[in-house]
């Protein structure tokens, strides 16, 4: 073994730190610190905004208690299923009128017109329809998330290249084939942006849901919490809450990583 070997296997390994990873969360981080020494200082009143610790103290004795779990998971369910419902209704209709022009003139103009109905604003209707049981919670989760994901598909259907589908039947293709390895591989990426975007409007629909009519739940949680100002629990809502939308960002991310695969393994062999 030469020395260059000899000396280089002596030097301890340096320690790498990916800053880019880091990054996204430095300013939470800093924001947390200075709320914390601003309780401890006492800047702010702490019956008004409680310091992080005697949040998170407050979140692990509901954990405890059982009432924490119980409720996220209430809103999991009602949040998954209000989004499997409204997503797939939404991608069947976006599919359907971006693929046929008779689908289209039928559906299209009547969509866009309950499109530009705030679906909060259904509310009161949906309670004297459905009462304030699960059905009517999932069911304003449902219209919430439908559109977007409508308007994403049906944009992504229509904008494919149309050269690339008349080069596709010059080559033989059928029309299944068509879809598959030209027009669905083209729209996708419209589309799951329309999914990142539905998940941003699950959580914001689901919040107002619970907090509105409800009697279980995290926004139940936070509107009972609200009645007799205990105000650990109002804030330890609102983190966890912020918490589900960043993981149902994450899992959008990687779902769009891992099927758009193609595009950057197309993009390294041109290069």
């Amino acid at each position: 073994m030469d020395q260059t070997s000899e000396s280089s296997a002596g030097k301890p390994r340096s320690f790498h730190v990916n800053w880019h990873n880091l990054l996204p969360w430095l300013i939470p981080v800093i924001l947390i610190l200075i709320w914390q020494l601003a309780a401890t200082a006492g800047w702010v009143n702490s019956k008004l905004l409680p310091s992080p610790l005697a949040v998170v103290q407050d979140g692990v004795r509901l954990w405890q208690t059982g009432e924490l779990p119980k409720n996220i998971s209430i809103s999991l369910y009602r949040a998954t299923t209000g989004f499997v419902i409204g997503g797939l209704a939404g991608f069947v209709l976006g599919l359907a009128n971006g693929l046929s022009k008779i689908s289209w003139l039928l559906f299209d103009s009547t969509i866009q017109m309950l499109r530009n109905i705030p679906h909060l604003s259904l509310i009161p209707l949906v309670i004297i329809l459905l009462g304030i049981g699960e059905t009517a919670k999932i069911s304003l989760v449902t219209i919430g998330v439908m559109f977007p994901i409508y308007i994403n598909t049906f944009h992504g259907i229509s904008s494919v290249d149309p050269n690339l589908i008349e080069m596709g039947k010059s080559y033989g293709l059928t029309k299944r084939q068509l879809f598959t390895k030209i027009i669905f591989p083209g729209a996708l990426p419209t589309i799951l942006v329309g999914v990142r975007y539905a998940l941003g409007v699950m959580w914001t629909t689901l919040i107002v849901a619970e907090t509105i009519s409800s009697n279980s739940g995290i926004g139940y949680m936070a509107s009972n919490a609200q009645e007799f100002m205990d105000m650990e629990t109002v804030l330890l809502c609102i983190v966890i809450y912020a918490l589900l939308g960043k993981v149902s960002d994450l899992i959008a991310k990687a779902l769009e990583d891992l099927c758009l695969d193609w595009q950057t393994k197309g993009g390294a062999a041109n290069d």
